[in-house]
């Protein structure tokens, strides 16, 4: 099917990417070592006195005092704006170049903030992107996914539900692949709500099995309230052919005479009456009839169309059976058959909606037809996919000629494999990062600690969620006690979550010193205490130090970010390609789509 002649919004140019991404990289080269460093080594590696020349206080201030991330800035603005605040030459005013300590916080901060995201001017507006997509088309009601899912997952699903379903619109095709599916909240949301045919990978049999199980108990949920609908229309029935058997004749003649603004109101009062205790049902109601009779009267020539398309969309979460009222054969007026030929619509629409999970482990080098074996033209996305699985999600995108638009949203980036990393362990391999030219050709390495750091909640520290500094400040004094005590033995074994079940720093060492199988007899409840006493008053420096890793965070997704969005602005099959901020960063972190759509 041809795509509709709709402009979609303007795009970065891959000049304007590739320098953006250049500035970034050149500013984290000086920035990069506080957070290459593992905070469990802090006290070990003398972290501070090698990298931070200030006082703890004097950092914590500065970084008080810089407030939450500034607004975007137009795309416009974009390709200029980093280097217009800084020079090369500025650097040195923020790292020392002799000791490469940080020695100017005020700098360092303004400077996070120019080179994240929100700054940057890359990310396309959410609502200008459905705006585009969609055209002069209206958005769908229906129902929310609150009462399936909890809060920060309906937010996501909602979110990107709405997005890939204008996105499939736009292409004019109607399959959805999800990779990295996990338990099925996107796939079956799509599929039932936007009458997509969605096929979810996931390598997890168990999350495959699981998804299964959700998706039925979501079907036995939605049935609940069709029973519903149908028992409150035998009773109305009942009620109507017990007291009013002429009624349907007076009404059939209303009908005639009504003007079609009329009618709508009279449909949304019957369909409320029929199921009351559907509280999905009446949002949709509402949504449906947000035509509003200024609206009817500026386009009068498409009325008919446009009703048609609002009681479709309520059909579609409604009974079909609700709707029998309106084409009783009592009645063969036009707008009775107007109500079966939608009744049928409906109908056709249920059985053809397709939500299938399905388990597979996807590489760079997978051939989806292989796993979708009726594959056709068709939408990738991938919500949160870990590690390697985003980067392959667009490897996947640019390689198969079926798929003609990809939505990903990745996570875990200390997950991702890094070709500068492990390079001799694993010379054939295809990385995660980097995936663009300049920064393989570069030989760019961020490195695993500053990929977790990447993984830190900005938004969530500005709005008062506080970082566990204590648990943090434990485990990096039992690191001394553990190199001091035992040699710097090495464990294949993880310390975990004992800090939460610990009472005090002496119970937590204990415990520590027993998961990770060292003799804990070695130490007396006193000796514990001393190590604890000498590093107590230097938390303050774990704390500075973690908040400057924080305020990095946003720097090295956009580096990610950056790559992945320049390596499709090398494709020459892109047609547009950007970074669309879906969800509440609060609420999702990880908020940031890469979105492309191929040529015709």
């Amino acid at each position: 099917m041809a795509r509709p002649p709709r402009a979609l919004p303007p795009q970065l140019r891959p000049a304007a990417a590739a320098e953006t991404l250049r500035r970034v990289a050149l500013f984290l080269e000086r920035a990069l070592p506080l957070c290459r460093a593992h905070t469990v080594e802090f006290y070990t590696r003398g972290l501070w006195e090698r990298l931070v020349a200030p006082r703890p206080a004097a950092v914590l201030e500065a970084l008080r005092a810089a407030g939450p991330l500034t607004a975007p800035r137009p795309l416009a603005e974009a390709s200029g704006l980093a280097a217009a605040l800084w020079d090369d030459d500025k650097f040195s005013s923020v790292f020392c170049d002799d000791s490469e300590k940080l020695i100017n916080v005020h700098l360092f901060t303004l400077a996070a903030k120019c080179y994240s995201l929100s700054s940057l001017g890359v990310c396309t507006p959410l609502e200008e992107m459905l705006e585009a997509l969609r055209g002069h088309n209206q958005g769908k009601p229906g129902i929310k996914p609150d009462e399936f899912m909890n809060n920060k997952k309906s937010h996501e699903v909602q979110v990107m539900s709405e997005l890939v379903d204008n996105m499939a619109n736009y292409c004019g095709i109607k399959q959805v692949i999800d990779i990295g599916s996990g338990k099925g909240y996107l796939s079956s949301f799509l599929s039932m709500q936007y009458n997509l045919q969605v096929y979810g990978i996931d390598s997890s049999d168990s999350n495959t099995n699981g998804a299964h199980e959700r998706n039925r108990k979501l079907k036995k949920h939605w049935k609940a309230y069709q029973s519903q609908g149908r028992a409150n229309l035998r009773t109305q029935r009942l009620e109507k052919t017990n007291n009013r058997p002429v009624e349907s004749e007076i009404k059939c003649k209303a009908i005639k005479e009504k003007p079609l603004n009329s009618l709508q109101s009279q449909d949304q009062e019957t369909i409320q009456d029929l199921v009351p205790s559907c509280g999905f049902t009446e949002a949709a109601i509402s949504e449906a009839n947000k035509g509003t009779e200024a609206d009817l009267v500026a386009q009068p020539q498409s009325d008919e169309s446009r009703l048609s398309e609002e009681v479709l969309a309520i059909l579609n979460v409604l009974p079909a059976d609700a709707v029998e009222a309106f084409s009783s054969p009592q009645c063969g007026c036009e707008e009775h058959r107007k109500m079966a030929s939608l009744e049928a619509r409906a109908r056709e629409s249920e059985e053809s909606n397709l939500y299938l999970p399905l388990t597979s482990r996807i590489t760079a080098a997978t051939e989806i037809s292989d796993i979708v074996t009726d594959m056709e033209d068709c939408v990738l996305v991938g919500l949160h996919t870990c590690g390697d699985l985003a980067a392959n999600t667009l490897r996947i995108f640019t390689a198969t000629p079926e798929i003609k638009a990809v939505c990903s949203v990745g996570c875990c980036y200390h997950l991702l494999s890094e070709q500068f990393e492990n390079q001799a362990e694993y010379p054939e391999e295809v990385w995660g990062f980097p995936m663009c030219r300049y920064l393989k050709d570069k030989g760019w390495c961020c490195g695993r600690n500053a990929r977790m750091s990447a993984c830190l909640a900005l938004e969530r520290v500005a709005v008062g969620q506080v970082l566990p500094t204590e648990s943090l400040f434990y485990r990096a004094v039992l690191q001394v006690i553990i190199e001091e005590i035992y040699g710097g033995t090495k464990s294949d074994r993880h310390v975990g979550k004992v800090y939460s079940k610990s009472s005090s720093f002496v119970d937590y060492v204990r415990k520590a010193l027993k998961k990770l199988e060292l003799d804990d007899s070695k130490l007396s409840d006193s000796s514990i205490m001393e190590y604890y006493e000498k590093y107590k008053h230097r938390m303050d420096e774990l704390e500075a130090f973690n908040m400057l890793k924080v305020a990095l965070a946003p720097c090295i997704e956009a580096l990610i970010l950056l790559d992945r969005l320049c390596y499709l602005k090398e494709q020459d099959t892109t047609a547009w390609s950007g970074l669309v901020k879906l969800f509440d960063p609060v609420k999702s972190p990880r908020c940031c789509a890469v979105i492309a759509l191929k040529k015709q």
